[in-house]
């Protein structure tokens, strides 16, 4: 299979080249790891079979967020963790997105923007939510960042999934959202516009906006989970642990060109882009997130500070027959820890592999 870090590697030296001395940090460390990840650069562990003898190397994985290679595992300890604090409701998924206009400036000032993009979604969620005519209370809300599009665009929105109901303000009552309605849509959109556009005016006082900004419609969708809570948390899952494109997508490289899959997000069909090898470097890293930037963020009953909210209100909400077990969402079971799995020979197929020696690294050398 190719992967990213082929492309890098084939084409990489002459992107560095041209575009190393503008690269930010993030990016730089980004490409050198992919680069390494799982090669004997990182070290690893050597494995022998007990049936054939034939030795195994696993080389270690480099844990950058950016990179294809890694995070699977992440993902599947994130959701157990995430269905433990959800709520017996029904859900909402919305998804906010910055218009056309205000891409350059994103890309031009990421930390800040990606964290005003964030709180700005979630505080116009609570402030409608919060209105008696719609919920009248505190909702639950995660949010997560995306950057990017099936064709590697740069299209930064918020996707949350959002509780179909809230606390009231003493605390005392549960106050459900109406049946498949949590907030009008066009006036959730133009309170998202308006909040954005004020916040960038006082934090970047020294940028002048587009007068269009204010006049355009912004596009923000609003649906209720129907296909069920954990299906939409599963699919928000997926993209926490994961980059703009994943190595399976990529169909070749050939004379200076990278040719890929992609979903085409107006009618579902599956294409394929060519893309010059420099024009899809460049793609890839500005998806790659600055340090300290947060991809997850909770909001109202779900943030840290409403955490003994929530779960008070996980045991309040349900009710359970006698014959029925406890639902999942009163928290994580306790399990005792099962032995790690017995690695096969991937040579011979009938033999195990018998972990042998630890691989040291073989440092840090440039790409």
């Amino acid at each position: 299979m190719i992967e990213v870090a082929d492309v890098l590697r084939q084409y990489g030296p002459a992107y560095l080249e041209q575009f190393g001395a503008t690269m930010p940090a993030s990016h730089r460390r980004a490409f050198e790891d992919i680069l390494r990840c799982r090669t004997a650069a990182l070290g690893g562990h050597l494995y022998e079979c007990n049936e054939c003898g034939r030795q195994h190397y696993s080389y270690h994985s480099c844990r950058n967020r950016s990179c294809p290679k890694c995070h699977a595992s992440d993902t599947e300890a994130w959701l157990p963790q995430r269905q433990a604090e959800l709520l017996p409701v029904p859900y909402y998924h919305v998804i906010f997105t910055l218009p056309q206009e205000l891409r350059d400036f994103t890309r031009l000032h990421q930390k800040k923007s990606y964290a005003l993009l964030m709180q700005t979604a979630a505080h116009a969620l609570l402030k409608r939510t919060a209105d008696p005519h719609y919920v009248g209370g505190l909702v639950g809300i995660m949010a997560v960042l995306h950057t990017w599009g099936s064709n590697l665009a740069y299209h930064p929105h918020v996707h949350c999934l959002v509780t179909g109901g809230g606390v009231s303000a003493d605390g005392q009552q549960w106050r459900p959202a109406r049946e498949d309605y949590l907030v009008p849509v066009q006036a959730l959109s133009k309170l998202f516009r308006g909040m954005v556009l004020d916040r960038i005016r006082r934090q970047f006082p020294e940028i002048e906006l587009p007068s269009s900004l204010w006049h355009k419609d912004w596009v923000v969708h609003c649906k209720p989970a129907v296909q069920g809570t954990e299906k939409v948390l599963a699919y928000l899952g997926r993209y926490i642990h994961r980059v703009a494109i994943t190595n399976s997508r990529i169909l070749s490289i050939d004379d200076g060109k990278v040719t890929f899959r992609y979903r085409d997000s107006r009618t579902a069909a599956t294409k394929t882009l060519t893309l010059d090898a420099n024009e899809f470097i460049r793609r890839f890293l500005q998806h790659v997130l600055p340090s300290g930037v947060h991809k997850v963020r909770y909001y109202g009953l779900w943030s840290p500070s409403h955490r003994d909210h929530l779960h008070t209100w996980q045991h309040r909400l349900v009710k359970p027959s006698p014959d029925e077990q406890p639902p999942s969402g009163l928290g994580p079971s306790v399990e005792m820890p099962s032995p790690p799995p017995v690695q096969p020979c991937p040579y011979c197929k009938t033999g195990t592999l018998v972990w042998i020696r630890r691989l040291p690294p073989q440092g840090r050398a440039p790409p």
